[in-house]
């Protein structure tokens, strides 16, 4: 049982620590993102220097795809640990709250990779011709890598708050099957 309570701390700050690296480089970006003023034109061709939003970019989406497939791994595994422990005959009910963190967690997850991967990739340099879609120069408006940090901490929350949940369960499961063994030894 004491195993499972430093699994759950350990995993609990690894989540937790990606999540807010994840986030603090999302308003890094949205800090360092190339303004209108640094775009120059000639003609109808443009240019946009490189921008420091790239790298944070990277950072984010590279923290944020960790954490969740850390959270993601621990919640499975504790699911399948916990069921091969249970009566084959028994089918346990996943309780809703389980399925709508679940659900809100991934949905999160890919708005958020959406954003970040599409607003880092404008961010790179683009010469004079060779701009991010069809030769044409696109900035990443005001706002963007903030609505990603939001989704980054909506997806880390639901991914914590599943994994709390499924770890606490399997304590409670594994220190009633403790309690139930101490009784059949005495009896």
């Amino acid at each position: 049982m004491e195993k499972l309570q430093y699994g759950l701390v350990l995993t609990v700050s690894v989540v937790a620590s990606l999540g807010v690296v994840s986030f603090v480089s999302c308003i890094a970006a949205e800090i360092k993102r190339t303004r209108e003023d640094e775009v120059k034109l000639v003609g109808r061709l443009c240019k946009l220097p490189g921008s420091h939003a790239f790298g944070f970019g990277i950072a984010a989406l590279i923290c944020l795809i960790v954490a969740q497939v850390v959270g993601n791994l621990v919640l499975i595994c504790s699911h399948f640990c916990s069921r091969e422990k249970k009566s084959s005959g028994s089918k346990a009910k996943q309780p809703m709250i389980l399925i709508a963190l679940l659900f809100i967690s991934w949905m999160s997850f890919v708005m958020a990779v959406t954003l970040i991967s599409t607003a880092t990739s404008m961010s790179r340099k683009q010469s004079y011709g060779e701009g991010w879609l069809y030769g044409e120069c696109y900035l990443v408006k005001q706002g963007i890598y903030i609505g990603s940090g939001i989704l980054i901490l909506i997806t880390v929350g639901s991914t914590l708050g599943l994994v709390i949940i499924t770890m606490r369960k399997s304590q409670v499961e594994e220190g009633f099957k403790g309690e139930q063994s101490k009784l059949n030894t005495k009896l």
